[in-house]
C-alpha cells in the first residue's frame, strides 16, 4: 500500500476549518449558523479595488515579474511611508499571499532541522509552514490572565538553542488580539541582536488597532538586517480571496534567497496585484469606519462574554479576534456538539477550538477563538446561543 511522507502526516489539520463538515450538516437540517470560527470580514471590498480588476484592459494575461508587478512595489512604498515604514521597491517581493511570505521567511533564513520560537497560542498555520520547511517551533507560553501579553525576556533565553534561528511574532495578534507595545517590540529587538536571529513580523492586522499604536519590527532602529516583515491584503482591504501578500527586508541577502523561491512559483496572481495597487489609493481615513465598526463589534463581544458566569475573555487591543476562557471540560468536543447536537431558536455558533493554537499538547482545553467579524446584531445572537450552549453542555464544568 503506498503511504504519505512522513512529513505528510505531520502536517496538522486546520482548527479554524476541520469542523466545516459539521456546520455543513447542521445548515442542511435548517440549523442557521453564525460563523465565528474564521476571520473572513464582512465588510465589503471596496469598489475602487474591484473596478481596478473589472476594467483590467489588456490581450494576454501574462506572468508578472517573479518579485510582482513593479507598478505594483512602487506604490507599496508609498503605503509603507505613511505608516512611518521606509523602504524602496527592491526590498519587496509580491507573495500570494501572506502564507506564501511566511512559507518563504522560514524556506530562506532556516535549514532544516533549524528552530523557530513563537509565543503560543499562535496562528495554527504556522505549524504547518514549520512542517513544510523542515524547522521545529518552539513554543513560549503566554496566558489569558495577563491578556497574553509577551512572555518575560527570560523564557526566551531559556529556550534558545544553538539550532535557533528566529522568533516569530504576529502583532496585532492572531488569535489573542493582543497588541504588542513599543517597549515588548524593543525587547524582541534586544533578544535577536544579541543572538544574532531573525525576526518575522506578521503584521497582517496593522490598520485594526483600537487601544494603543502599532509599533512595527521595521521601526526597531539598529535591527534592520534582522527583520523580515510578512504582510497582506487579505485584512486590511477585506480582499482575502485575492491571495496577495509580500515579503519586506532591508537584508538583501535574505531578499536574494527569497527569490530563488520566488522564481521557483513563477509568479503572484496578477489580477489580485491590481487590486492591491488600486487600494493603495483609498483615502488616508478609509480605515477609520472600518476600525471604528469593528471596535464596536469588539466592545459587544467582550462585554457578552464577560457577562455569562465562568467566562473570562481579556479585552484585546487590536486585529478582529477574542481569545475566551470557557466553563467547559473539552473545547474540541464543545465546538463540535454546538455545531451537531445543539440548536438555540434554530440557530447555533461555529468557534474554533483553542487547543489547534497551542503547540504544547494540553494547553487551551477550556479556550475558543472567537472571530468578531459579524454585525453587532448577529454577535448578540451569536452571544444568546453560546449563553444558552453553556447552560446545557453535558461537560460544564
Amino acid at each position: 500500500m503506498l503511504k504519505v511522507s512522513l512529513r505528510g502526516e505531520q502536517m496538522p489539520a486546520s482548527p479554524i476549518r476541520k469542523l466545516v463538515p459539521y456546520a455543513e450538516a447542521a445548515k442542511k437540517k435548517g440549523i442557521k449558523v453564525y460563523h465565528l470560527n474564521i476571520g473572513q470580514p464582512d465588510i465589503e471590498t471596496p469598489s475602487i479595488c474591484l473596478d481596478a480588476v473589472r476594467n483590467a484592459n489588456f490581450k494576454v494575461l501574462e506572468y508578472s515579474h517573479s518579485a510582482g508587478n513593479e507598478s505594483y512595489r512602487k506604490k507599496l512604498v508609498s503605503y509603507y511611508a505613511k505608516n512611518n515604514i521606509e523602504v524602496t521597491s527592491n526590498e519587496i517581493i509580491i507573495t500570494t499571499g501572506g502564507s506564501e511570505a511566511i512559507l518563504f521567511g522560514f524556506m530562506a533564513c532556516l535549514d532544516i532541522g533549524d528552530e523557530v520560537i513563537i509565543p503560543e497560542p499562535f496562528y495554527a498555520n504556522y505549524n504547518g509552514f514549520a512542517v513544510q520547511a523542515g524547522v521545529k517551533v518552539i513554543p513560549i507560553g503566554s496566558n489569558i490572565e495577563t491578556g497574553f501579553a509577551l512572555p518575560p525576556i527570560e523564557d526566551f533565553e531559556k529556550a534558545i538553542t544553538p539550532k535557533t534561528k528566529a522568533i516569530v511574532v504576529c502583532n496585532p495578534n492572531n488569535p489573542t488580539g493582543y497588541l504588542y507595545s513599543a517597549d515588548e517590540m524593543e525587547t524582541l529587538k534586544e533578544i535577536v541582536i544579541k543572538h544574532n536571529l531573525f525576526l518575522f513580523a506578521d503584521e497582517a492586522y496593522r490598520e485594526f488597532c483600537y487601544g494603543g499604536i502599532h509599533t512595527s519590527a521595521m521601526h526597531l532602529k539598529g535591527a534592520e538586517m534582522n527583520v523580515v516583515l510578512m504582510d497582506t491584503i487579505s485584512k486590511r482591504y477585506s480582499a482575502c480571496g485575492g491571495r496577495i501578500g509580500a515579503f519586506v527586508t532591508k537584508n538583501k541577502n535574505v531578499l536574494d534567497a527569497a527569490m530563488k523561491f520566488a522564481q521557483a512559483r513563477l509568479s503572484p496572481p496578477y489580477y489580485a496585484q491590481l487590486l492591491g495597487e488600486a487600494a493603495v489609493d483609498l483615502p488616508d481615513n478609509y480605515f477609520d469606519t472600518t476600525k471604528a465598526e469593528y471596535q464596536l463589534r469588539r466592545d459587544t463581544i467582550v462585554y457578552r462574554l464577560n457577562q455569562m458566569p465562568g467566562v473570562f475573555c481579556p479585552n484585546p487591543g487590536g486585529a478582529f479576534y477574542a481569545m475566551a476562557r470557557l466553563p467547559i471540560d473539552d473545547c474540541d468536543s464543545f465546538c463540535q456538539w454546538l455545531l451537531e447536537s445543539f440548536s438555540y431558536n434554530d440557530a447555533t455558533l461555529m468557534l474554533a477550538p483553542a487547543t489547534g493554537f497551542y503547540s504544547t499538547t494540553g494547553l487551551g482545553k477550556q479556550e475558543v477563538r472567537l472571530a468578531y467579524v459579524l454585525n453587532v446584531e448577529a454577535i448578540h445572537q451569536a452571544m444568546d446561543c453560546l449563553e444558552m450552549a453553556l447552560q446545557k453542555y453535558p461537560g460544564k464544568l
